[in-house]
């Protein structure tokens, strides 16, 4: 990697030793050719740069380089994710094909239907017509397949999981029905034992109609299995798949059926179909723990689409989300891939998840990807095997890193092949690092250390990128020279200062192979999957460097950097990268319009930061190889005062108005909540009534309830608990709120018994009347353990055993449909009195002396919401999620000194 400044060296040494040599004449006459010929080298590098004595690069071709890797990353990025197959009609697909033309029927007959949360007629008349299609399914299926239809009613049952967004939380469900297919050769009785699980939800949240989240999956599955039915007769596993409700209340659809149907010992491998936007290629975000059904994914599917990295984000936490997978993981064991839409993230869970801006292509694009898939694990005898995720899987080290190229070629490999290939690149890396700076010595140890200087300096200046590289190759210049200069070269101050240039080139440029090597070296200790990407981007550069840059030759004089190798080292890494990162940030910019979980808990820039920074990294990270072309040619002001204009007009562009933050389809979330709170009846003050206006996207809402009218104040001043999160900020009022609810609806806590023996035990009862959907916070700070029993049916719910927390609550979330039951028996056990001294010092807020802490929710539009919600701007629309109260949430609690 020194290879350069090595030839620079010796080449001075060699005219430095002509003046000390005290030898014969015929000696200084050959050093004098020799440094005739270094100038000659000089003169011939500055000619042909064009700029007669000075090494300058073509302003032209800086200028086409930049605008080539801009508009060649959205030409990847648009190739990859944009292009979509052809839909197909019943007629062209056949029988035994995937047909989007019949899919889409499927979803515009349920969004038509409306909104369908859990517990609402409206799911009912979805699960009913999904029903009726798989009955029709079983009607047309082939002759030798066995098409059975199963109408699942589930019983009461609780989802604890500990991990990820599910600490500190119990999700208690009951009353849910699910609609399951299972489809089979006829004749081969066997085949029953084992089977593949493909699954999906119907239900919606309470403000979407759902056409991506997710009828499209529900629409792909039906065609699917229709499809699959013409098949089956040579399968050697049986295909389930599972329609099922609950899932938005916090996966209890998959969880009911993996731990309550009698199938459920039968499946082998589970694929999981979800969306998080509205159409566009269905990608595999999350694989394994066993590599089999990706490797065998890669080998089919026709447009193959995912990518480790989001599924390292996924799995890190900064995407706060969870699929029926996690179930299906964690809870049962099993292997498989789960997939998503991603297109327009930021309509997820709003109005306008609708019909119309789902793309065409996308249900072809998922559904032959699917079909193909299934046609090769239908046929396989791996699953029959019954083999469990082994060790080698536990451990990472077998686990599958896998990532497509432009939607059409799929890499898969294992961790145990990326370990080694990672370790091999790193170990050649630094021996030839050190090589180069043993070679040549204090000098070069000093010039690695100020290039890497100048790449910190981009990181800081991030936004300007370009303006901290310079500075440090401005810095590394003056290095150069003064150890030139100290050397007494007998070189013209025009030629000495090309040279210090030219080399100054090259240490940026290896300074940028440098900082992928941390990357790659940080990514291989962890085993984190995309660290692919810091090999390519290391590996493909350092490649094109040592084949047409690099010399051992003390001939050769350093002129600059060829484009052909740029072009050439670059080339690999923006095709397998440059795509997925433009899709990254698209993906993030939408998650922003949900960003805040408490709303107005965090400063209202920190989204635009968290953007920025993302932006700002991509840049010093893919560009850095550039930036090094750019110092010693006439573009970089160019690009400097360009990228300057184009920051300034886009944020003249915001804030005039021009170029909107909201439109109507992509909307500002926000909810609207008829609040009734009895938070503080034991103090002997009456229930308050207020409408609570709050968004979980960053900013003030001045504008918005200007907007609505209705008498809105809007700060920081009335601090809103509803128990799974806390509005920090929003606006609210009292007027109308006195309609549209009664006593009777206000849930009730009441102390049954109060045993005060050496283990305290309380009893309370929980009356949430008519809402089947509810929130309790527990306080674990004064309680050890609990017990949830149903009243009505005498059935424990939530057994005793250890309960995890957050923050010293522990929450209970419960959701089922319209028989389900409403009166409960909790079983308090006090934690010991030295245990709760010891626990004082964690207590956080100032809701310590709350012991409980109840929100029932209601899916009723009350006058004063009905008005609101009328008045809401275009550009605004309802949130739902599993966290967030319907528009009518009653807010009750019980104290510590009761």
């Amino acid at each position: 990697m020194y290879f350069s400044k090595r030839v620079v060296y010796r080449c001075l040494l060699y005219i430095s030793m002509r003046k000390m040599s005290k030898s014969s004449g015929a000696a200084r006459d050959t050093d004098a050719v020799n440094t005739d010929a270094v100038n000659t080298s000089v003169e011939e590098t500055s000619d042909n740069s064009g700029n007669s004595g000075k090494a300058k690069r073509s302003t032209y071709v800086i200028l086409s380089l930049f605008v080539l890797i801009i508009q060649g990353s959205w030409a990847v990025h648009h190739y990859q994710f944009d292009i979509l197959p052809r839909p197909l009609t019943a007629e062209q697909a056949g029988k035994r094909g995937f047909s989007e033309e019949e899919a889409f029927k499927h979803v515009k007959a349920l969004t038509e239907f409306g909104p369908h949360p859990v517990g609402s007629d409206v799911l009912d008349h979805a699960v009913q017509y999904v029903l009726t299609a798989a009955e029709s399914i079983k009607k047309s299926a082939h002759w030798e397949v066995d098409v059975q239809v199963d109408f699942f009613h589930v019983k009461s049952g609780a989802n604890i999981m500990v991990g990820g967004l599910f600490k500190g939380k119990s999700l208690v469900y009951s009353d849910l029905t699910h609609v399951v297919l299972r489809i089979l050769p006829k004749y081969a009785s066997e085949v029953e034992e084992n089977a593949i699980l493909v699954s999906s939800h119907i239900d919606t949240v309470f403000a979407a109609e759902g056409a991506g989240d997710c009828s499209s999956c529900v629409a792909v599955m039906l065609e699917l299995a229709r499809g699959v039915s013409q098949w089956a007769h040579g399968f050697k596993n049986a295909v389930i798949f599972l329609f099922n409700t609950g899932e938005e209340e916090g996966l209890n659809g998959a969880h009911s059926f993996m731990t309550q149907h009698p199938w459920s010992s039968t499946i082998r491998m589970a694929i999981d179909l979800e969306s998080m936007g509205v159409g566009g290629a269905s990608s595999i975000f999350q694989a394994g723990p066993h590599p089999w059904a990706i490797e065998n994914f890669a080998m089919v599917a026709k447009y193959p689409s995912g990518q480790i990295l989001a599924q390292d984000l996924f799995s890190s936490g900064a995407i706060k989300s969870a699929t029926d997978f996690q179930v299906y993981k964690e809870v049962a064991g099993l292997s498989g891939l789960d997939f998503a839409y991603v297109d327009m993230t930021a309509v997820y869970h709003t109005k306008n998840d609708k019909l119309k801006l789902l793309k065409p292509g996308s249900l072809q694009h998922l559904g032959e990807n699917m079909l193909a898939f299934l046609q090769r694990a239908g046929a396989s005898s791996y699953l029959s095997k019954g083999e469990s995720v082994d060790g080698a899987v536990k451990s990472g080290i077998d686990s599958a890193i896998y990532f497509d190229i432009l939607g059409a070629y799929m890499i898969v490999y294992r961790q145990r092949l990326a370990s080694m290939l990672h370790n091999s690149v790193i170990l050649q890396s630094l021996l030839i690092w050190g090589t180069s700076v043993v070679i040549g010595g204090y000098p070069a140890a000093i010039s690695l250390a100020l290039s890497c200087l100048s790449v910190l300096l981009m990181w800081i200046c991030s936004l300007r990128a370009l303006a901290g590289q310079h500075l440090g190759f401005i810095i590394l210049k003056a290095y150069l020279t003064r150890i030139i200069s100290r050397r007494n070269v007998n070189l013209s101050p025009v030629l000495k200062a090309d040279l210090i240039k030219l080399d100054a080139e090259r240490w940026l440029y290896k300074a940028g192979l440098l900082q992928w090597l941390v990357l790659l070296m940080i990514g291989n200790f962890y085993k984190i999957g995309s660290s692919y990407i810091a090999l390519v981007w290391l590996v493909s550069p350092a490649f094109s460097y040592g084949l047409l840059e690099a010399t051992l030759s003390p001939a050769r004089f350093p002129k600059p950097l060829k484009t052909i190798t740029l072009l050439l080292g670059l080339s690999v890494p923006f095709l397998i990268s440059s795509g997925i990162f433009i899709r990254l940030a698209a993906t993030l910019i939408g998650n922003v319009v949900r960003f805040e979980r408490n709303p107005g808990g965090g400063p209202e820039w920190l989204g635009s930061v968290i953007v920025a920074v993302y932006v700002a990294a991509v840049v010093c990270l893919t560009l850095v190889y550039f930036l090094s072309y750019v110092h010693i040619s006439g573009a970089k002001f160019t690009i400097f005062l360009a990228t300057c204009v184009l920051f300034v007009l886009s944020v003249a562009a915001v804030l005039s108005g021009l170029v909107p933050a909201f439109t109507e389809d992509i909307a500002r979330t926000v909810n609207v909540v008829h609040v009734v709170d009895t938070t503080r009846i034991y103090e002997g003050k009456e229930a308050s009534s207020y409408i609570s206006l709050f968004s979980s996207a960053p900013g003030k809402l001045t504008k918005e309830a200007e907007n609505i009218g209705e008498g809105f104040i809007c700060g920081r001043d009335k601090i809103v608990d509803f128990v799974t999160f806390s509005v920090q900020y929003g606006c609210w009022t009292q007027n109308g709120t006195e309609s549209g609810w009664s006593k009777s609806d206000v849930p009730i806590l009441h102390v049954e018994s109060d045993k005060r023996e050496d283990d305290r035990i309380t009893e309370v009862v929980i009356d949430t009347k008519l809402s089947t959907r509810w929130s309790l916070a527990i306080n674990t700070n004064e309680i050890e353990d609990f017990r949830l029993r149903d009243v009505a049916e005498n059935t424990e719910l939530i057994p005793l055993g250890e309960k995890s927390s957050v923050d010293g609550w522990h929450i209970i979330q419960f959701s089922g449909g319209k028989s389900t039951p409403t009166k409960f028996s909790l079983t308090l056990f006090w934690a010991k009195r030295n245990s709760l001294a010891e626990g004082k010092e964690d207590r956080q807020g100032t809701d310590q002396h709350l012991l409980l802490k109840l929100r029932t929710d209601l899916n009723r539009i009350t006058p004063i919401v009905k008005r609101v919600i009328s008045k809401l701007p275009p550009w605004c629309s309802l949130f739902g999620k599993s966290t967030s109260p319907f528009t009518l949430a009653f807010l009750s609690s019980l104290p510590v000194k009761f």
